[in-house]
C-alpha cells in the first residue's frame, strides 16, 4: 500500500504513528460499500475510484456532511480535470491539479468552495497567471502552488508497483 497524506495538524506528529494510523483506516474501510466511519475519535468519509481511495478526515465534532461535501467536491473536480479517468496513473500525472484543486476548496481548516465547477475554473486560471513560455512541461496544463492548512487528506494507492 502506498498513500499520499497530506496531515494539517499534530494529531500523529511521529511518522511511524501516521503510517500505523493510514494502514489502520484503510484495513477498516477498503472492503466496505459504506462512505463514513468513526476511528480513533475521528469521523472519516471516503470513496472509492478503480485503483484509488480518497479520504477526507476532521474530528468527531465534525459535521460528517460538511467532510462529505469536501470529499464530493475534490473528487468531482479531479474527475472533470482528469477527464472522468480518476485513477492512479492519471493522479500521478496531475499531482499538481490536484495539489490546487485542494488548495482552491480549504484553507486553513476554513472550507472555501464546495462547487467543482468554480474549483475547475479557478485551477485553470492560477495556470493562466504564469506566461507559457516560462512554465515547464508539466505546469503548461496546471501547475502546483501550495497544499492548504486544515482538514486531513488521504489519498491511499493499494498494491502500488512504486513501492512505499
Amino acid at each position: 500500500m502506498e498513500a499520499l497524506i497530506l496531515y494539517y495538524d499534530d494529531t500523529y506528529p511521529s511518522v511511524k504513528e501516521q503510517k500505523a494510523f493510514e494502514k489502520n483506516i484503510f484495513n477498516k474501510t477498503h472492503r466496505t460499500d459504506s462512505e463514513i466511519a468513526l476511528l480513533e475519535g475521528l469521523t472519516v468519509v471516503y470513496k472509492s475510484s478503480i485503483d484509488l481511495y480518497f479520504y477526507v478526515i476532521g474530528s468527531s465534532y465534525e459535521n460528517e456532511l460538511m467532510l462529505m461535501t469536501v470529499l464530493n467536491c475534490l473528487f468531482d473536480s479531479l474527475s472533470q480535470m482528469l477527464r472522468k479517468n480518476v485513477e492512479k496513473r492519471a493522479l500521478l500525472e496531475n499531482m499538481e491539479g490536484l495539489f490546487l484543486a485542494v488548495d482552491e476548496i480549504v484553507d486553513g481548516g476554513v472550507i472555501l468552495e464546495s462547487d467543482p465547477q468554480q474549483v475547475v475554473h479557478r485551477v485553470a486560471l492560477r495556470g493562466e497567471d504564469v506566461p507559457l513560455t516560462e512554465q515547464t512541461v508539466s505546469q503548461v496544463h496546471l501547475f502546483s502552488l501550495h497544499p492548504p492548512s486544515g482538514l486531513e487528506f488521504f489519498w491511499n494507492f493499494p498494491n502500488s508497483p512504486l513501492g512505499p
